[in-house]
C-alpha cells in the first residue's frame, strides 16, 4: 500500500516517513511545500501575537523578536515550537484552526491590537473573523510558500493507478499537487487516480479546497494533527 505524503523536505517530512513505515505502509515522500523567508518580523507591540506554525516561529525567533503582549499559537505543535526558543504561550484554542482562533479571541480583542505572523497563504477565515471582532488586525507575512522543483512524482504514480492513499495537510499541497500533474499533461488522469485512492485532508478548510477541485475526500480526522491523519487513512485501508 503506496501513501503519498507532501510535507516539507526537512524533520516534518523524515516523521512522517518514519510514522508511515511503523504502521505498516509504503511511504511516498513528495514534498509540495518549500519555505522562502521574507526576512520580515511581527510587531511586538501588539497586545496578542498569533503564531499558526513552527516554521513562522523559527523564523520569528532567527529576527529576534521580543513580544510585549500576550503569545497565542493556533496548535500544540506551534506552542511547544515557541517554548523550545523561549517564548511563554498565554493561549491555545481548543479547536487548532482559523476558526478556533477566532473564537478564543473574539471575546478578548476587541479594540485591541492583533498581530497575524503567518505565510502568505494563511486563511481569511482568521483576519475577517478577528476583524469583525473589533480587534485592529495587523498581519505580518514571515515566509512564502512555493512548490518545489521536481514534485509531482506522486501525480505520476496515481494516473498510473499506483497510489493506495494520499495524505494532504493544507489547501496549498491540493493545488500543487494538481498543478504539478497539469504541467506534465496528466492532470485528469492523476485526479482520476487520486480519487480511486483513499484520500484523507487534515482539517475542513483542506477538504473544502479538495472537493471544490474535484478531489473525493474520505477521510478528515478529528483532531487537525498529521499523526491523527495518518493513522485514521491507515485504518480506513486496514477495514
Amino acid at each position: 500500500m503506496t501513501v503519498a505524503v507532501f510535507r516539507p523536505d526537512d524533520e516534518r517530512l523524515r516523521d512522517a516517513v518514519a510514522l508511515l513505515d511503523s504502521l505498516g505502509v509504503e511511504p511516498l515522500p513528495d514534498p509540495m511545500l518549500e519555505v522562502e523567508p521574507t526576512g520580515a518580523t511581527p510587531r511586538e507591540d501588539a497586545a496578542f501575537t498569533v503564531l499558526t506554525s513552527k516554521t513562522g516561529v523559527e523564523l520569528a525567533h532567527e529576527q529576534r523578536w521580543a513580544p510585549s503582549g500576550e503569545v497565542v499559537a493556533i496548535g500544540e505543535a506551534t506552542a511547544a515550537a515557541l517554548e523550545a526558543h523561549g517564548y511563554e504561550v498565554d493561549l491555545l484554542p481548543a479547536e487548532y484552526t482559523s476558526a478556533g482562533l477566532v473564537a478564543l479571541l473574539a471575546d478578548r480583542a476587541e479594540g485591541a491590537t492583533v498581530e497575524v505572523a503567518r505565510s502568505d497563504h494563511g486563511s481569511d477565515v482568521l483576519t475577517d473573523g478577528l476583524n469583525d471582532a473589533g480587534a485592529y488586525v495587523h498581519e505580518t507575512i514571515l515566509y512564502r510558500l512555493v512548490r518545489p522543483a521536481g514534485a509531482g512524482v506522486s501525480a505520476e504514480r496515481a494516473a498510473a493507478g499506483d497510489l493506495t492513499a494520499a495524505l494532504f495537510t493544507s489547501s496549498l499541497t491540493v493545488r500543487h499537487f494538481l498543478e504539478a500533474a497539469e504541467e506534465r499533461g496528466i492532470r485528469e488522469a492523476a485526479l482520476a487516480g487520486l480519487n480511486d485512492a483513499v484520500v484523507g485532508c487534515i482539517g475542513p478548510p483542506t477538504r473544502e479546497t479538495a472537493e471544490a477541485l474535484g478531489v473525493e475526500v474520505d477521510v478528515v480526522p478529528e483532531e487537525a494533527d498529521f499523526e491523527a491523519l495518518a493513522r485514521a487513512v491507515v485504518a480506513g485501508l486496514a477495514g
